[in-house]
């Protein structure tokens, strides 16, 4: 018989399952206690560290096998456009853990893998209108959310509450807390931070300008302030054209693009629809015809767990200020 601990006032917190297995030792040889963190604005406690988490997307499941967290995972969910697990990193983790599904997760999903937490984001597996937090919790079931997911307060709907490396770090930083391997989160942060300081120092002095390009043709999907490609494309040295837009990931209109006149475009590789297929669109879409980042076909392709957040954007970071040193420098 499982029972929950109570929910915050809001029933937005996730609240984890006293279960039926051995309680866990926390990095430092304590045993594992309660442990309360903010996600999303709210206080959530976890009077057990998880041993059957799902997770959604693959950005989150790499959050978990980065802090070496494998045997705590009852199996991941995971659309099979979202890049190949060959030759990636964290392969060993990925032939350990469960697929459980390639489509998104579902409250059947995580009852059937008995679990006592779901890890997944608003539009990264939770939906009004499929899936939320608050239906878990109803099945017994705890949830963490994804911190470049949580939705603003001011709107209810738009997604952003922070930088998104600032994003990244403080779900690192819970992640160790509630799973008690707090040294290794303090660690994995460290290297990302000076990875990312480095790369800061070696941009250039005229920063070139980026458009974010994930998919769709009458109207792109990209990025705004809150999501991971802004501060991707800034930390290498760039700006993202839509910084001043208050969203994570949104739609925006292709006259605003030829406004803005971007001097690179990335192209986030996923879907249905290939890296090659966007670029050879990209270059032959008459609109874009004058617009800088096209006439000097400056086009630079990065994988979709590099944008989103995950412990690859330390090294999108890297890649990507290589290639924007090498603009400024042609002119």
């Amino acid at each position: 018989m499982r029972k929950l601990v109570p929910l915050t006032s809001l029933g937005l917190a996730a609240a984890l399952l006293t279960g039926c297995g051995a309680k866990v030792e926390h990095d430092d040889g304590k045993a594992a206690k309660a442990v309360t963190v903010s996600n999303c604005g709210e206080k959530v406690t976890y009077d057990r560290t998880p041993e059957r988490v799902v997770t959604n997307d693959v950005g989150i499941t790499e959050l978990m096998f980065a802090l070496g967290l494998e045997d705590h995972m009852a199996g991941y969910v995971m659309p099979a456009d979202k890049g190949s697990l060959k030759d990636v990193p964290y392969k060993d983790a990925y032939d350990k853990v469960k697929w459980i599904s390639k489509d998104r997760v579902t409250k059947e999903d995580a009852l059937a893998a008995d679990a006592d937490l779901v890890f997944a984001g608003w539009n990264y597996g939770f939906n009004d209108n499929a899936l939320t937090p608050e239906d878990l919790h109803k099945a017994g079931i705890g949830t963490y959310l994804l911190t470049e997911s949580c939705r603003n307060a001011r709107t209810g709907t738009s997604r952003g509450i922070m930088p998104p490396l600032d994003a990244l770090y403080t779900d690192l930083e819970n992640l160790g807390k509630i799973f008690g391997v707090e040294q290794r989160a303090t660690k994995l942060i460290a290297e990302y931070k000076a990875t990312v300081a480095d790369v800061r120092a070696k941009a250039p002095e005229k920063r070139p300008s980026v458009f974010l390009y994930d998919s769709g043709q009458d109207q792109p999907f990209t990025s705004g302030r809150y999501a991971a490609p802004e501060q991707i494309i800034g930390e290498a040295g760039g700006v993202n054209i839509l910084h001043d837009l208050k969203d994570s990931w949104t739609t925006v209109g292709w006259e605003t693009v030829v406004k803005r006149n971007p001097d690179v475009i990335v192209i986030n590789d996923y879907g249905a629809t290939s890296a090659k297929k966007k670029r050879d669109f990209l270059l032959s879409y008459p609109p874009l015809r004058n617009v800088s980042a096209i006439k000097h076909k400056r086009v630079y392709v990065l994988d979709y767990a590099d944008l989103v957040e995950s412990p690859r954007n330390p090294s999108a970071i890297e890649r990507l200020g290589g290639y924007l040193r090498g603009v400024a420098e042609a002119g």
